[in-house]
């Protein structure tokens, strides 16, 4: 198909397209002696990822990068995909809630919670003190000098909406197939949005949501209890 039909087909403008190609997102799968772009099924396959990406304000360097990524499969990005519709969701749901109780009692109920970015940057600042000479900070402050404006605070509020889910339906024992399985996910989240997380930082965190204002905030997302539970989880889970 050629970059017109493509620009059809999808919606996206040529101009968009020529874009995705100069930056080595979605490449045409040649060019003809007459400089036409022509793409094939592969190359609609990965725009068709790349718009169901972009859907969730996901950025263009961050959608090449986890479509790039050694070893991983459409089959994983769609499962990080279906992660991040469900969190925004609830997000959605909140705030759907939250404008009904103010339809019904005026604005002399109001709720900020559902704007609070207050526990993303406890997270910065505990992270900055814990980790501020190591790699894995400036691999994070390397990150955030190319996202776009409300990118980390979002990261931080699915983090949160990650933590709250699982602390609501944690099984009974924080070494149990689920909790373990929820701690693999937290790191690839972790690794995936914010900075490389190794085992050794893992472990950190375990300390660190044990901490006044971790534990508290965790608490209020996932109910009581939850942060020393998800923080066990993850000391079993770097043994």
């Amino acid at each position: 198909m050629t970059i017109g039909e493509v620009s059809r087909l999808t919606g996206l403008t040529i101009r968009t397209l020529r874009h995705y190609d100069r930056i080595g997102l979605c490449r045409p799968v040649c060019t003809t002696e007459a400089g036409y772009r022509i793409y094939d099924e592969a190359s609609l396959q990965r725009l068709h990822s790349i718009m169901m990406f972009r859907e969730l304000e996901m950025p263009l360097e961050q959608i090449r990068r986890l479509l790039d990524m050694p070893d991983s499969d459409m089959q994983q990005a769609l499962s990080l995909q279906r992660d991040l519709l469900a969190m925004r969701r609830e997000h959605i749901t909140r705030l759907l809630a939250q404008t009904e109780t103010i339809m019904q009692k005026g604005l002399t109920h109001m709720d900020f919670s559902a704007f609070d970015k207050r526990r993303m940057e406890d997270y910065a600042r505990q992270a900055e003190a814990a980790w501020g000479n190591t790699e894995a900070w400036q691999d994070y402050a390397r990150r955030e000098k190319t996202r776009q404006k409300g990118d980390s605070a979002a990261y931080g509020r699915e983090l949160m909406d990650m933590l709250g889910r699982f602390g609501h339906s944690r099984p009974a024992s924080p070494d149990a197939p689920e909790a373990q399985a929820f701690v693999a996910g937290l790191q690839e989240f972790i690794t995936q949005h914010f900075y490389t997380c190794t085992t050794p930082i893992l472990r950190g965190l375990a300390d660190m949501y044990e901490t006044d204002d971790f534990r508290r905030n965790i608490d209020q997302a996932g109910g009581e209890g939850a942060a020393p539970f998800i923080a066990e989880a993850i000391r079993i889970y770097c043994r």
